[in-house]
């Protein structure tokens, strides 16, 4: 007889937990410790053109893959796909690591990115499908943790590996995470209980009702502001603020881990008033606040204010993400969640990838004020859309 969720021991419900941030950073580090191989390739007499093309296909691989995986997951379950992924990432990892032509090592980092997509849908759905409503948010809030704990171990870990024993080396840090967390997934991991498959179980939730497409539009908007701070905090401090690159890298690295922290308490948050959607909406009111504010202080130098309101910013505009992920799993259901986790994270993605040209260009030509200023706007854009509150069932 199959284990139901009240049924299930508080302890194997955290593992799992575990477990899924283990494999969810794994492929962070993937994703987003591979672009660190930059220096390491360019000393090397790569050009630069063709390095950035080289630590870009894990990404591609990633967006490409999101919906697939998804599919996957709804149709063959969730234990299956986290052991299959990252055993995708370990197979794809270690061969990257013994090639030196660029046309195979890029088709083998692509390959891991495929492999790294996995983990989205699949491990978000373990924790919805495991864990009590009133819990939900904060598992799904610590499982959000992954990203900034997997872009952390690839900054540390992979440039000094990269430097002290070379590329192939440094490519196999992803490679054997991966390897681990396949074999700890395998281990570890329970399909969650789903209904009976009635016909009606299984109805396209995207058909006739509108919420979970704008769930998807807040999340793609009030990620802009995030991957802004994100992507151009780091110039702003040292080319206007006159910080030094050390302490404005610490100061960045710094506002990572308290994002983190932020997207647990917003978890917490909504399980205690019972809703995600209304959470979701005072976030995004509060980035718009902080992004506005921030753009304001940019633009008169007030350092005293602007360097508060980045770090706040830096917390705000990343509190989304595990409520809106919280949200989808839920509204979608368990014959779609996975569907709906990989579109999400597809949207996601693909604006991300556009932030580094589009608001470069625009700090180019207006400065850093006018990009935080935009991003304000964008946010603003995405209050209206959050769908009207709906208490977690």
């Amino acid at each position: 007889m199959a284990t139901t969720v009240t049924q299930m021991r508080d302890i194997r419900r955290w593992s799992m937990l575990g477990l899924g941030v283990f494999a969810q950073a794994s492929s962070a580090v993937f994703i987003h410790g591979v672009p660190f191989l930059l220096p390491a390739l360019t000393a090397d007499g790569m050009p630069l053109a063709t390095a950035g093309l080289l630590v870009a296909m894990p990404t591609v691989g990633l967006v490409c893959t999101l919906i697939a995986w998804g599919y996957v997951v709804d149709r063959i379950g969730e234990h299956k796909v986290l052991v299959s992924g990252p055993l995708l990432m370990f197979g794809a990892g270690v061969a990257a690591a013994t090639v030196s032509d660029y046309v195979l090592l890029g088709a083998l980092l692509f390959l891991g990115g495929v492999g790294a997509a996995s983990t989205n849908g699949a491990s978000g759905r373990v924790i919805v499908g495991w864990f009590p409503p009133q819990r939900r948010g904060l598992a799904m809030g610590i499982r959000q943790t992954a990203q900034p704990i997997g872009v952390g171990i690839g900054a540390l870990s992979i440039p000094a590996v990269a430097a002290a024993h070379g590329v192939s080396a440094a490519i196999l840090v992803p490679a054997v995470m991966a390897g681990v967390a396949a074999l700890g997934c395998l281990i570890g991991i329970v399909d969650p209980p789903r209904p009976a498959g009635r016909a009606a179980d299984r109805v396209n939730p995207y058909r006739g009702d509108s919420t979970l497409w704008r769930i998807h539009a807040v999340s793609v908007l009030l990620c802009i502001p995030q991957g802004t701070v994100w992507t151009f905090a780091l110039l702003w401090l040292h080319n206007d603020v006159g910080w030094s690159l050390p302490v404005a890298g610490a100061l960045v690295t710094g506002t990572q881990f308290l994002g983190a922290l932020g997207r647990i308490g917003a978890g917490a948050w909504s399980d205690r008033v019972g809703s995600r959607l209304g959470p979701l909406r005072t976030v995004a009111i509060a980035a718009v606040i902080s992004m506005g504010a921030l753009a304001l202080a940019a633009w008169t130098h007030a350092w005293w204010a602007a360097i508060p309101l980045l770090i706040a910013a830096s917390i705000i505009t990343v509190s989304d993400n595990g409520l809106a992920f919280t949200a989808v799993a839920e509204i979608a259901g368990p014959f779609w969640s996975g569907r709906g986790l990989g579109i999400q994270n597809t949207g996601q993605n693909l604006a991300m990838a556009a932030i580094p040209p589009v608001f470069g260009a625009l700090i180019t030509a207006s400065g850093f004020p006018a990009a935080y200023l935009l991003a304000a706007v964008l946010a603003m854009a995405a209050v209206p859309l959050v769908p009207v509150h709906r208490r977690s069932d």
